[in-house]
């Protein structure tokens, strides 16, 4: 197939034009505009954008070989690699969607989030293609494995039952595929949530959702030809691709992508790319900062990072020691950014304030609007069509409790400021109550972070003997130091009320954390007080 003609090169697609606001559309338009452009650095190698059309389109030729329609569910269970990137856009050039898998997962989540999708076809690396082949016969849907950087014998020996072919077998197609007639409308992606309180949910995302959460980060930190994203987060989640790739092509901007995340790595890599963006996530502002300080720590491209949940201290202590402009908004997978800030227009401890597309309202419990300055659970309507998710896959119940009162309950509590300013207080599952007051563990987090000799830490409720929770801490002392638990706690007293300041201390040598530096509150809760936990009020009545 070749590319269409007419492509206006001043602009992309307007908001409003459903055959032109997809990705295959956008992926043709920067292709035309900027085919011998550098887009990609990865490992040393680089990629033009017309070399990713070729590569994406090489990958969506092979697929419709394999029988692949439009509206399929196509599986990736791959590490960050150019390959990925094809694959992710070659299935949308086929009019199929794309189900990015976290390559954790094995049994029986994996299991689920393939049936559940109703994937066809799975796209794994060698090394995680192994997690697929139990699971055959629990997946009825599936037809073919594709294997990249497998020897030719791991293909050979699956031939006798569901067919495994070589990555090779699937791109060394000279033909051209045909194109399906996407509209914006039509789901790019099946994006699985967390599921820390029930399986894991399958949120189904329409082309217009992917490019519109593409130009709010864009239009926010004014991103431009002359800029280089650095990507280092894993590309099966959201963040890494509707949050940097997408926006890096939107504007015309260089992308490098990394295999992963290394504190010790990147300031050498964004110095030597000339990057002048990243999108952080969980604890890697914190993990950078507690690096020793250095004559160099100035000494790099990067004018913004893009991200979420850095608190008060942090935000003022990276930006005055890297000497860069952190820019904070809310999201979630199926709602995309309905708050975010701008370097003109920011708060330390804010995610932003609200974006023209949606609709925004603070609840209480009751349901009702809740004033300047009281926190209430976050609900979101869509003003524009297809910019919020279609459906939880296969979980229609799921989908009607999340959009109860037509309005989508997004499970998080938030206050909002005279200046319209909205700060996040805690995920309503992992509040705690304790003494009749309401405790946010993000707050007693950000505290016992400032300690010196913590490197990071979660905090989760424990069950009380006399009713409601108990506060406990999880810690990982930083390298280098030793931790003193008493210490620890004598910090706490200053640094918070006495109802916040935890019971039980533990101390691990690291937090359970998906690939995405998100740490699993539900594995901590669910190991609770262990054999290793310090309880401080046994400590006190030994004394």
């Amino acid at each position: 197939m070749v590319p269409h003609e007419g492509v206006e090169p001043e602009k992309f697609a307007p908001q409003g034009d459903p055959t032109r606001r997809t990705i295959p559309e956008l992926l043709r338009h920067r292709m035309l505009v900027d085919g011998d452009k550098p887009f990609l650095s990865f490992c040393g190698e680089h990629y033009s954008h017309a070399d990713l059309w070729a590569m994406a389109a090489r990958v969506a030729a092979g697929l419709q070989g394999l029988g692949v329609a439009k509206g399929d569910r196509v599986a990736l269970l791959m590490g960050n690699s150019p390959d990925f990137l094809a694959c992710w856009f070659g299935i949308a050039l086929a009019g199929a969607v794309e189900v990015p898998l976290n390559t954790a997962h094995r049994g029986d989540l994996l299991a689920h989030m393939l049936g559940v999708s109703g994937c066809t076809v799975v796209i794994a690396d060698a090394a995680f293609v192994e997690a697929v082949s139990p699971l055959q016969s629990r997946l009825p849907a599936l037809r073919h494995v594709v294997v990249r950087d497998g020897d030719a014998r791991l293909v050979r020996d699956r031939r006798d039952g569901i067919p495994y072919h070589s990555f090779g077998r699937l791109t060394d197609n000279a033909g051209a595929f045909d194109d399906p007639g996407v509209t914006w409308s039509d789901p790019y992606a099946v994006m699985f949530t967390s599921g820390t309180t029930g399986p894991s949910k399958g949120a189904v995302m329409p082309h217009n959702y992917a490019l519109r959460m593409g130009e709010i980060c864009a239009a926010a930190v004014a991103y431009g030809p002359d800029d280089c994203l650095y990507n280092a987060l894993p590309l099966f989640h959201g963040n890494a691709q509707v949050l940097s790739t997408l926006p890096a092509l939107l504007s015309g901007a260089r992308m490098v992508l990394a295999e992963r995340f290394s504190a010790g790595r990147f300031w050498d890599d964004v110095r030597r790319h000339g990057c002048t963006e990243f999108n952080y996530i969980g604890t890697i502002l914190s993990i950078l900062l507690k690096a020793e300080p250095g004559a160099a720590d100035r000494d790099h491209p990067v004018r913004v990072m893009l991200g979420a949940g850095a608190g008060p201290g942090v935000f003022e202590a990276f930006e005055r020691r890297f000497g860069v402009t952190l820019v904070e908004g809310y999201g979630m997978s199926e709602i995309g950014l309905p708050l975010i800030s701008t370097p003109g227009h920011r708060r330390p401890g804010s995610c932003g304030r609200p974006v023209e597309d949606y609709d925004i309202r603070l609840v209480d419990a009751d349901g009702r609007p809740v004033a300047d300055g009281v926190a209430g659970e976050l609900l979101i309507r869509p003003r524009h069509p297809h910019i919020m998710m279609q459906e939880y896959c296969a979980m229609p119940e799921r989908t009607v409790e999340a959009w109860r009162d037509l309005w989508f309950h997004t499970g998080d509590a938030l206050v909002r400021d005279g200046d319209g300013f909205y700060q996040f207080v805690d995920r309503q599952k992992d509040a705690l109550r304790r003494r009749g007051e309401n405790i946010s563990s993000f707050e007693v987090e950000r505290a016992v972070n400032a300690f010196a000799a913590v490197q990071e830490s979660a905090a989760i409720p424990v069950p009380s003997e006399v009713g409601e929770d108990e506060v406990m801490i999880c810690v990982v002392p930083r390298a280098g130091h030793r931790l003193s638990v008493p210490a620890l706690i004598e910090h706490c007293r200053t640094a918070m009320a006495d109802f916040m300041v935890p019971r039980f201390v533990r101390v691990m040598e690291a937090l359970p954390k998906t690939p995405t530096e998100r740490v699993e509150k539900y594995k901590l809760r669910a190991e609770g007080v262990t054999d290793d936990t310090f309880d401080m009020q046994s400590v006190r009545n030994n004394q």
